[in-house]
């Protein structure tokens, strides 16, 4: 789990301010580092950034010119922690115990790497973890975070109520910087501004991770929604597809039922073989296209069953509207008009020999309320 999370540049902006406050604030201290201590429990330290003062103090020169471990990509802690064997680091001392440490007296410091390793005691400084309380970092609700343990396998910062979010480190002149002197009091209180922006960083980055994981949890609802609606839109389109195909059905063995050994059972067949003929005897158009596609259009009508009124619509449409076309156009004598509307005409009572009530009178094999029923339901 993360310690803090924040956008680089805004990290980098925000370790320059506070070093260029304290060079500016102390006029002893001439250079000044931030260190970022990153993921739990890795905890990677890495160099954020780095600013030296002129001598007129009124310029600062940023960067990170010097080879150091704690350059990018950073060191992690399980190499920079306390452990038999190697030299001990002030870094160390500031992330495990949460506490400050001052090289007041470099030719006796006791965590100073180079005076351990190579006897060469360096300069004067004052470094100062930069400290954040859990409870703030995480919104009041503490989760559950996999601390690092030291080289006895304790597990620190578990009892604490802070986290260490960066480390500052402050140069000084030669014997200007005394253990818990002025300058530390600066130092440790400007952390405290360092950390409460930090924070503000890291809860503005939390509002923008929920504002996006809010639209992203509306925008998968709605993919669910849409998924859920498509395929109650395909299922419903597949059910009543299958339900006109069975009324179809019902309501074409009912009217052949009801008209077998009468005259009007063959009443639509007639009339579409009437048009059929009526069109073989147009010489002028006979073979084109659009005479080929009238044919069709109205032997497909043999095969449909529909409702009265769903069946007035599909004559009208395919079939009438094109024979008043030839007629307006004067392919059609006026003889062949006349035969052509009565057909169509028949093909339109065609539609109602379901629901007549002669031929319903006539019925003798159910029950008149039940022929009432459906001779009034225009299936």
């Amino acid at each position: 789990m993360l310690a803090i999370k924040i956008e680089q540049e805004a990290l980098e902006n925000a370790c320059k301010e506070i070093i260029e406050s304290i060079l500016i604030c102390l006029p002893n201290a001439f250079k000044g580092t931030v260190y970022r201590v990153g993921i739990l429990p890795e905890m990677v330290t890495t160099r954020v950034a780095s600013g030296i003062i002129d001598e007129n103090r009124r310029e600062i020169s940023w960067g990170l010119p010097e080879v150091s471990d704690y350059n990018p990509p950073g060191k992690p802690w399980n190499e920079y922690r306390d452990e038999p064997g190697r030299p001990l680091e002030a870094m160390a001392w500031c992330v495990e115990r949460q506490s400050s440490w001052t090289a007041e007296d470099p030719r006796n410091d006791a965590r100073s790497v180079r005076l351990q390793v190579e006897g060469i005691w360096k300069d004067f400084h004052h470094m100062e973890p930069v400290l954040i309380r859990k409870k703030d970092l995480y919104l009041g609700e503490m989760r559950p975070m996999v601390y690092p343990k030291n080289h006895a396998g304790e597990t620190i910062w578990e009892n604490s109520d802070y986290v260490v979010a960066a480390v500052i480190k402050i140069h000084f002149q030669p014997y200007s910087i005394r253990i818990g002197g002025h300058e530390t009091k600066v130092i440790k209180r400007l952390s405290r501004a360092l950390g409460t922006e930090l924070l503000s960083y890291q809860l503005r980055e939390q509002s923008l991770e929920a504002a996006r994981a809010l639209a992203d949890d509306r925008l998968h609802s709605c993919n669910v929604l849409a998924d859920s609606l498509r395929n109650v839109i395909t299922k419903s389109g597949l059910i009543f597809s299958l339900i006109k195909l069975e009324m179809g059905f019902l309501r074409d063995q009912w009217e052949s039922t009801l008209l077998e050994g009468t005259k009007e059972a063959s009443l639509r067949q007639k009339a579409i073989s009437g048009l059929d003929e009526l069109l073989d005897k147009l010489e002028h158009v006979s073979g084109s296209d659009m005479v080929s596609d009238l044919k069709q259009i109205q032997n497909r009508f043999l095969t449909l069953h529909p409702s009265p009124e769903q069946g007035r619509s599909w004559v009208k449409m395919k079939i009438e509207d094109q024979w008043r076309a030839l007629i307006n156009e004067r392919k059609v004598d006026e003889k062949d008009a006349k035969m052509v509307m009565r057909h169509i005409e028949d093909l339109y009572r065609s539609l109602y020999l379901g629901e007549n009530q002669e031929l319903l009178a006539g019925y003798k094999q159910i029950p008149e309320s039940l022929i009432s029923e459906w001779g009034g339901s225009s299936l």
